[in-house]
């Protein structure tokens, strides 16, 4: 071990030199850093139980020349994570959901009226949506604009924003999707998907669209976006579209947007959907769909970074919130995780999927994930992690905290036999993993069934970590609490006890249990 040799004079504990220690041992000693992570550690757990000596190669330490030490090198390990900082992201880069948002107002606003809308809920106004975003491109370079919607029922359907832009919908202010698929147009599959989700080829035009934009917000005072989508509902379960389904909002390839401030109801398929985009802020709406819509999702994060959702109440037939990262070779090949997310502060109800889901398209990753303080309520399942094999991919670095379940028949799954492939090219040997995953401080009343866990024998899940759970089980589950295969972790203060693979103690997996500390934003295992 390389063994940097200091001195520190015994009369003044404070004053340091490099040089090789005097001749007299009565006032000098010498020390070498291999110490120094025992002084370290020492003085969080005992700092005045300090040795009266430690030896290395040359070294005799007094207690109090042991502390003058730990002085010293606690000052300089003190600047070292200060400086980590700086160089992992500085100031600019706390969680998603902690950064400040300030939205300037827009030196330039039009109204939809002027452009010849009518909101008689009738009337289409498609043309008078396409015309004043037009219009209002010009303004990019001076400030940006804003689109006004008042009050009234505007249909219309598929239209693109523009940068710099701001959609504004007024309170009582309703925008219809046509019901009449003509209106929303085709689009080429997303290259990490290699086809519609759906059906195989292309897929219908989200109602409300984005590509390569930066510095756009949808937002109002509480307006609403209505995709009016039980026609939508009713050709998938007839299984007579020709494409995959269209959702309300989506992003693409885009950078600084913003929704707020609104409600969105009925969609088709998804509500919001941001993909390949970064710096992705969602906060304050409400978005639902009727129990009995199928897979209609709320919203869908997708191969994106630095996204936060807080203060949201999503109810919906399928998933209430699903990160993903594209599907099998296609994923694989453009390589775009979603990571960096962050969550909190809401209410999530899933009719016959999941409050929060992960996957099972996960292709290009998933990792840096925290959420917490959120309400799971009326659900099939609660948190859901899905994969399967042919995936590739990863799930990782995951804490959820801070919980509270009601009426859930699942509490927590994960299954690595979900899901169907995009073709037959998948590579049965890209075996997704699932790691560092921590679910802790967790309040669950009439839950069915705690936990399903279901690996992959060929890549198990490893490293799950459960601590302070505790879950009341309805008195008419008749099954196991816990189910497990090939899946591995740790667990403290869990209530039901949970299968033997997840029951070793912290204390003796510390190097497979993590926490999430957040250190100007980046999630750091420990």
């Amino acid at each position: 071990m390389l063994c940097v040799i200091y001195t520190i004079n015994a009369n003044n504990p404070h004053t340091y030199n490099s040089n090789k220690p005097s001749s007299s041992p009565s006032s000098f000693c010498s020390v070498c850093g291999c110490c120094f992570f025992f002084f370290f550690f020492s003085f969080f757990s005992a700092a005045n139980s300090l040795f009266g000596q430690c030896c290395c190669s040359e070294l005799c330490l007094t207690h109090e020349d042991a502390m003058a030490f730990l002085f010293l090198h606690f000052q300089v390990v003190l600047l070292l994570l200060l400086s980590l900082g700086d160089a992992i992201g500085g100031e600019d880069e706390d969680r998603p959901c902690d950064s400040k948002l300030q939205l300037k107002p827009r030196p330039h606003s039009v109204s939809i009226l002027e452009f010849g809308a009518v909101g008689d809920g009738k009337t289409l106004n498609t043309l008078a949506f396409q015309n004043a975003i037009f219009y209002l491109k010009s303004f990019a370079d001076k400030g940006g604009a804003q689109l006004y919607v008042p009050p009234g029922r505007w249909l219309t359907g598929s239209f693109n924003l523009t940068s710099h832009l701001t959609l504004f919908l007024e309170k009582g202010a309703v925008i219809l999707g046509s019901q009449d698929p003509s209106h929303w147009g085709i689009l080429e599959p997303l290259p990490s998907y290699g086809r519609g989700i759906e059906l195989p080829g292309g897929r219908y035009c989200s109602l409300i669209n984005g590509y390569m934009l930066h510095d756009v917000v949808i937002t109002g005072d509480n307006g609403t976006i209505n995709g009016q989508g039980s026609v939508w509902w009713d050709w998938f379960n007839s299984h007579t579209l020709n494409h995959s389904r269209p959702h309300l909002v989506e992003l693409v390839s885009s950078k600084d947007v913003v929704v707020s401030n609104l409600t969105f109801v009925n969609s088709p398929a998804y509500n919001i959907h941001p993909v390949y985009c970064s710096n992705v802020h969602i906060h304050n709406i409400s978005v639902s769909a009727p129990p009995e819509s199928p897979y209609t999702v709320g919203i869908v994060p997708d191969s994106s970074d630095n996204v936060c959702i807080q203060d949201c109440s999503i109810g919906m037939g399928y998933d209430a919130i699903v990160l993903k990262s594209g599907w099998d070779e296609y994923g694989i090949a453009y390589g775009r995780p979603t990571t960096n997310v962050h969550i909190r502060r809401v209410q999530l109800q899933s009719s016959s999927g999941s409050s929060l889901a992960f996957g099972s398209e996960m292709s290009g990753g998933i990792s840096n994930v925290l959420v917490e303080q959120v309400h799971l309520y009326n659900s099939l399942s609660g948190i859901q992690f899905r994969t399967t094999k042919g995936r590739g991919g990863y799930i990782k670095d995951i804490v959820i905290s801070d919980v509270k379940m009601e009426n859930i028949d699942v509490a927590f799954g994960a299954s690595g036999q979900f899901g169907s492939h995009a073709d037959d090219n998948f590579d049965p040997n890209a075996l997704p993993v699932l790691d560092h995953i921590n679910l802790q401080d967790v309040i669950g009343t009439n839950i069915t069934i705690a936990g399903k866990f279901s690996g992959i024998k060929e890549s198990p899940f490893t490293s799950f970590c459960l601590s302070n759970i505790s879950l009341s089980i309805n008195s008419g589950s008749s099954t196991n609490s816990w189910v497990c295969s090939n899946v591995s972790g740790s667990s403290e203060s869990v209530f039901p006890e949970p299968c033997s693979a997840l029951k070793s103690s912290y204390s003796n997996s510390s190097s497979a249990c993590f926490s999430i500390q957040t250190l100007n934003g980046i999630a750091v295992a420990l």
